[in-house]
């Protein structure tokens, strides 16, 4: 999820989290990390198939054009069942041998709602690369970083063992989530091939 956000950071785009199938997720800590996102400023929804009517994603998505990026398998073709009930769209069940998605939608369609908005439904996807953005601009795509980078001692500052790092100065006190800095470092590595 982290990798979306830094594409939509560095195209700036408004992103929106939309935790679908949540009556399926008891237990799993989902909600708590999507209370994380919309603290950090992100427009966020809870919502699943068996919700009365689909006025929750109506008001998301308002008269703007929306596309809906995803791994397979997370319901995406299912939201817009719900949004366009008269409209036959291919749902896929979760593949019984890899526990995973399969590949329903597989080039992208535009979908025009009554109250004016557009939405458009992307194929699934295994991984979502970041070829398009250099390592040292990937910080910049975690938009609660902002406030301390360019405040390290080094001006080349990697973040990982360097003295006097902001950014990990930022995570020790409490102002940046361990989880979200270790992803930072994950995603960084692996743009940079070093991973």
């Amino acid at each position: 999820m982290d990798r979306y956000l830094v594409a939509a950071e560095h195209m700036g785009v408004e992103a929106a989290l939309i935790l679908n199938k949540a009556d399926l997720i008891h237990g799993s800590g989902l909600p708590e990390q999507l209370a994380d996102y919309a603290a950090l400023g992100y427009r966020t929804l809870a919502t699943h198939q068996g919700m009365p009517d689909a006025s929750d994603l109506a008001q998301l998505i308002g008269d703007s054009t929306v596309v809906l990026v995803g791994q397979s398998g997370v319901g995406k073709s299912s939201l817009i069942q719900r949004l366009l009930p008269d409209v036959v769209i291919r749902v896929g069940a979760l593949s019984e041998l890899a526990d995973k998605g399969r590949h329903t939608t597989t080039t992208a369609e535009l979908f025009h709602l009554p109250n004016g908005g557009r939405l458009i439904d992307s194929p699934g996807v295994r991984e979502f690369g970041l070829s398009h953005v250099t390592p040292a601009d990937i910080a910049l795509g975690f938009r609660e970083f902002s406030a301390f980078l360019g405040l390290c001692r080094f001006r080349d500052c990697q973040h990982e063992q360097e003295p006097d790092c902001a950014l990990r100065a930022a995570v020790a006190d409490g102002h940046i989530s361990e989880a979200r800095f270790e992803s930072y470092r994950q995603i960084r590595h692996s743009v940079a091939g070093t991973a």
